[in-house]
This record gives structure tokens, sequence and C-alpha cells, in this order.
């Protein structure tokens, strides 16, 4: 890649990150089912064992750029007979800019079935917090400060143009979502659903003197819990996006095997985001943790400057006493 392409790469990044007229979208894992406070608050409390902590880290778009797109976070729920609390620390620091995003939220969620039975289970959250976000201007370039003297560059010398305003804010965040799943391991399909709704308030956001609000994002994920054998299962995914202008499509299918009197599950199967990414994603379950990476090939107009390369995930789940016995070792027998 010569060097125009990556001044412009960057220019792009930061005009698209500070304009407070246009749209800004939410940043998104590829591991998203494996983060559940993130991808939606009725989640809270949704496993077996006593309490759950997770730990989430992705780099992405380190092949075109210095500073890699980066995204960390940690978060805490437990179940508390019907009802769930939990909390999540979500920070995400994109570009030369080092435009950050600190995200401190907490969680209540309340769960409840409709039959006799107890096999159709449902639960509702609410999640509320606070958001920090920052930029330094300062290592920024824009469009004004590019000049074709020796050859051509980007001279910081020369003025902006920009009418920046504060390059520090907080704004209040609120979310909300339900999830629905059929909750008996013993027979071969388990479906699960779910929706949920980001930025209720539709708080100011801008690094610009200007009144910009922040859109909702809506989203909606399901699939199903397939047992094929004691040893194999089956979970076919999808989820799908929406913020603004911009949406969002992933079909996922993962395979769980069991290894046996280990206890070990082993993990694997691709996901594929619409027109952006091929994803492979790996990992075990084994005693009260759960470990898995995933790495994005980048498949859309982006691959002139890319090359494929997209975003490396990796993230760490424990709960304590987590097997009953496991459901795999309960579902039918082919």
């Amino acid at each position: 890649m010569n060097m125009m392409k990556k001044y412009y790469l960057i220019l792009v990044g930061g005009l698209i990150l500070l304009s407070g007229s246009s749209f800004a979208q939410d940043f998104h894992l590829s591991q998203y089912d494996a983060a559940p406070l993130y991808l939606n608050p009725a989640l809270a409390g949704q496993f077996d064992g006593k309490y759950r902590v997770h730990g989430h880290y992705r780099t992405q778009w380190g092949a075109v750029s210095r500073e890699s797109y980066k995204t960390a976070a940690i978060s805490f729920d437990i179940p508390v007979k019907k009802f769930a609390f939990g909390a999540q620390v979500l920070n995400r620091k994109a570009g030369s800019g080092n435009y950050n995003d600190l995200g401190i939220l907490l969680t209540g969620a309340y769960s409840f079935t409709v039959d006799k039975n107890e096999k159709h289970k449902f639960s509702v959250g609410l999640q509320a917090g606070v958001v920090q976000k920052s930029v330094d201007f300062d290592n920024l370039y824009f469009e004004s400060q590019y000049t074709t003297a020796g050859g051509g560059s980007f001279d910081r010398g020369i003025a902006t143009g920009e009418n920046f305003g504060a390059s520090n804010f907080w704004i209040p965040d609120v979310n909300a979502g339900f999830v629905y799943y059929y909750g008996k391991d013993q027979i071969r399909i388990n479906p699960f659903v779910g929706a949920s709704v980001f930025h209720l308030t539709q708080p100011k956001e801008t690094f610009y003197n200007s009144d910009n609000k922040l859109p909702m994002r809506y989203k909606a994920h399901g699939g199903a819990k397939v047992n094929l054998s004691e040893k194999i299962q089956l979970m076919p995914k999808v989820l799908f996006m929406k913020q603004g202008n911009a949406q969002e499509m992933n079909y996922g299918l993962m395979a769980h095997y069991h290894l046996g009197a280990t206890g070990v599950i082993i993990l694997f199967g691709p996901t594929y985001r619409n027109a952006d990414a091929f994803i492979l994603e790996g990992g075990a379950k084994f005693g009260n943790y759960e470990a898995k990476l995933s790495y994005d090939y980048n498949t859309s107009s982006l691959n002139d400057f890319s090359d494929g390369k997209g975003g490396f995930e990796i993230s760490l789940t424990y709960i304590p006493r987590i097997f009953k016995p496991n459901p795999i070792k309960n579902c039918p027998r082919i």
C-alpha cells in the first residue's frame, strides 16, 4: 500500500468519527453472543452457575493504520431467584486521533415462564449508565491541511478550518431488551430469540458546536441449539443490527464436540457478516471456563487497502459450578 492510500484512509476515518452532522455507527463484535450484556440486557443471569465474569478484547485494521481500532470489555452478572443484576465496563479506542469511548453500565433483568411445565422461558432487561467520549484533535489530519509541496503531504501548521467544540464529554445511556428460549435440553431442537434497543434517550453527541443526537441501535438475534447426538451439537444463529442508515446482518454456525470423559467441549464454526467479513471462530469449554478466538477476513470494498486482513478477537468467560450434567449428554441418541 502506498503512503497516499494510508493518508487517505486516516483522513476519512477521522472525518467519519468527528462529524457532528453525520451518523457514526457503534462498534461491533464478531463474537457477539460471547458478550451477553453487550448483546442484550435481558441476557443477564441467563446461565447455569453461581455468577458470570466475562472478558473481551478485539483489535481491528492494524493492517491499514498504525493505530488499530481496539475494544476491551469486562462484565459481571449474577442471578438472584427470578432477578439478575450485572455491570459492564466497555472501552473502545479508534484511529490516530485517539478517539476513546468509555461506557459504564448497570443492568437489571427479570425472568419468568408462561407455561405449567416452565419450559417456555422469557427474560426482560434494562441497562443504564454513562458514556464518556474524547478525542485528540492535534493528532488528526484534515483535507484543508493537505499540500502539494514536496510531492504532497499533510501539514499540521495549516489551519483545519473546523469549528471544534469540546474534546471530551459525558452522556447518559439507557438500553433495554427481551429474550425467549425453549428450555428442555432432552429434546433435539431448542430455539431462542431476542431483541434489544440501545440509546433509548438519544442523547446529544457531538465534538462540534451542533445539535447531533446519538441514533438508537436496534438488534434482533436468534437461533437454535440442535442436539445431533451425545457428542455433537450444532448451533445455527443470526444477528441483525440497524442504526441510522447503517445495517448489518450476521449468519453463523457453531459446532460443539464433546470429548467424553475429559468434560471438554470443542467449539468451532464460521460466521459471515454480510458484505463485510468472513469470520472463523474456535474455542473450548473446560471446567468453569469458556475461551474463544476468532479472526475476521475482510471482504468489503476496503479490501483494496486491507488485503483481506480484518480483526482479531479473544474472549474468556468464567462461570463457577456451571455443569449439572452437560445438556449434550441429555440429548436423544441418533
